[in-house]
């Protein structure tokens, strides 16, 4: 099982000194923040366009605005995640709304301190059962401390936002699509309708799409049932024909539109309709064969299939450029697939496993065509 970082630990320890008593409750996360304001002072965080080279990770960012105004979208890296080497996480936001670009800002600095904090102190909690440790796979153990992480961050997130001074989310809202790499596990958690593609190589050598998540959309069976046990309705406006959205009881929503999402951060005017912001959580172990994955806001999944993209990825010479020419080969698709449609926002994040000399095989990754 992975140990605390002594840093967390030792800052940890430090805080409660000083806070006493009635303030330990709040060490984790003051510890949290002051390693988050050290990555950010040592270039481990990138929060805008560009690349994040670690020892055993490499990440391509690049976000171009749409035609709707400002851009909502935004994404975080952050390297040696907690202190440790072998982590990293990754984030991308899409926010909708009048507010929706502050909502998805908002989220992107919250989420990696408060799950941090909950993960360490799910360690904690975990580490005094040695019996636990030992009858579960080593994996799946790390996997469940990961899921109970994210749920407890997504609520808490969630409720904050709610009750926010300056961020004002009951009409505005963002998707969050997460991914943490602790050593050769990868944890994905999806709220929203992102979507994260990994790419791997088949047993002929070519380079295959595995899609990690699932859209969540409105019309999804499970989500509808929860959405019409809520109270909430689901249906398609006549005058956008296979676009279904979350209404109010009424057939209407208080401010604009229904919500063409069933997962979301904010959005608190048809939570009480069965919008939610509890996270789809997976895992997979990666193998020599698992190349890259890509995590995308919708701008890119509407006009760019899963193996167009893996393949624009592929064959991009410097992985530097990798995100930047997947989001121009999606505006580049907008202007022919969706002519006479406002334009979304295009963001991507590219994260390799190996570096560029191991992730070569013997033969060439053959794409097929």
């Amino acid at each position: 099982m992975v140990q605390f970082s002594a840093l967390f630990s030792g800052l940890a320890k430090s805080i409660s000194i000083k806070s006493g008593r009635n303030g330990r409750v709040d060490v984790g996360r003051e510890a949290a923040d002051t390693l988050t304001k050290e990555a950010k002072k040592n270039d481990l965080i990138l929060s805008c366009p560009g690349i994040l080279k670690g020892s055993n990770n490499f990440a391509s960012t690049y976000s171009k605005r749409g035609k709707k105004g400002i851009n909502q979208d935004c994404f975080t890296v952050w390297e040696e995640f907690g202190c440790q080497e072998d982590m990293i996480f990754c984030g991308i936001f899409d926010g909708h709304g009048p507010w929706g670009h502050l909502v998805a800002k908002g989220v992107r600095e919250m989420m990696p301190s408060s799950l941090l904090c909950n993960w360490q102190e799910a360690l904690a909690l975990t580490s005094f059962n040695h019996e636990v440790d030992l009858k579960l796979d080593r994996s799946l153990h790390q996997f469940n401390i990961w899921k109970q992480s994210y749920l407890k961050t997504c609520s808490a997130i969630d409720q904050q936002l709610e009750q926010h001074t300056v961020i004002d989310s009951y009409h505005s809202g963002t998707t969050a699509l997460t991914i943490v790499r602790q050593g050769d596990l990868i944890v994905v958690a999806n709220v929203g309708d992102s979507r994260a593609v990994l790419a791997t190589t088949s047993d002929d050598g070519s380079l295959v799409p595995v899609q990690l998540t699932v859209d969540l959309k409105p019309n999804l069976p499970q989500e509808t049932e929860r959405i019409k046990q809520s109270g909430g309705r689901v249906f398609c406006p006549h005058d956008e024909p296979g676009v279904y959205r979350v209404w109010m009881p009424s057939g209407e929503s208080v401010g604009g539109p229904g919500l063409a999402l069933s997962r979301a951060f904010g959005d608190h005017y048809i939570k009480e309709f069965g919008l939610i912001s509890e996270p789809e959580v997976s895992q997979r172990n990666i193998t020599s064969r698992d190349q890259f994955v890509i995590l995308a806001t919708d701008g890119v999944w509407d006009v760019i299939s899963n193996q167009e993209a893996i393949e624009i990825v592929s064959s991009t010479p410097e992985r530097e450029e990798s995100s930047k020419r997947l989001v121009e080969s999606a505006v580049s698709a907008w202007k022919c697939k969706r002519r006479g449609i406002a334009m979304d926002d295009i963001s991507a994040i590219c994260l390799f496993f190996h570096s560029s000399s191991t992730s070569q095989q013997d033969d060439p990754i053959k794409l097929p065509y």
